[in-house]
């Protein structure tokens, strides 16, 4: 089983700055190899190959994280399945997990959410989906200061408030305050569950 992130950048039409390409290109280059692993297509649109399952959610809140803290944003959807052909672009492979992040992706603007998964068990899915769009009612408003804070949290688990502040150029008293903004706590809340929901979905 693997799962697969489809995305496009929200507004790019409206975007001045060309640079936003790069910076998309940046944030998923630790992802991998291109196009093998990720790609960039059609100017805005993003395919991403995350190969444990249970990394998924997170490298989702991650790009999203990244994207706010460059005040962009993403629609993104996220399938489980399997893998039925390995092309040498991520966009011409295929397999159930392909599948269901690209059906699920075409539905997103209608559904008016920035990010929801499909793994084809309606079970999981209507309850993760519900969980993800009570999430969004606060990740769709982070500021840039506060997607800065995701992201350094995000990137190293293992530092104090106080090492973040380093990292960030700002005191310990901030970054509390950035954490508690940014509804951290929750947000972790939500990926620890995720991972023990799929972890039994995809054990046999």
């Amino acid at each position: 089983m693997t799962s697969v992130i489809t995305g496009d950048i929200i507004g790019s039409r409206q975007q001045t700055s060309k640079h936003w390409v790069e910076d998309l290109k940046k944030i998923l280059s630790p992802f991998g190899e291109t196009p093998s692993q990720w790609e960039v297509y059609r100017g805005d649109e993003f395919q991403i190959e995350i190969k444990n399952p249970e990394e998924a959610l997170r490298s989702a809140i991650l790009i999203k994280s990244h994207l706010r803290a460059i005040k962009l944003d993403a629609r993104m959807s996220i399938g489980f399945g399997d893998k039925t052909h390995e092309a040498e672009k991520i966009s011409e492979s295929n397999g159930g997990a392909f599948i269901h992040s690209g059906e699920l992706f075409e539905t997103l603007k209608k559904q008016k959410v920035t990010l929801a998964m499909r793994t084809g068990d309606a079970v999981f899915d209507e309850k993760l989906n519900l969980m993800l769009q009570l999430a969004l009612t606060f990740m769709d408003n982070w500021l840039a200061q506060q997607a800065e804070f995701l992201v350094a949290a995000i990137e190293n688990p293992t530092l104090s408030q106080e090492e973040l502040g380093q990292k960030l150029g700002i005191n310990q008293a901030a970054v509390s305050r950035r954490q508690k903004r940014a509804q951290f706590d929750l947000v972790l809340q939500l990926d620890r569950y995720f991972r023990t929901q799929i972890k039994q979905l995809i054990t046999p």
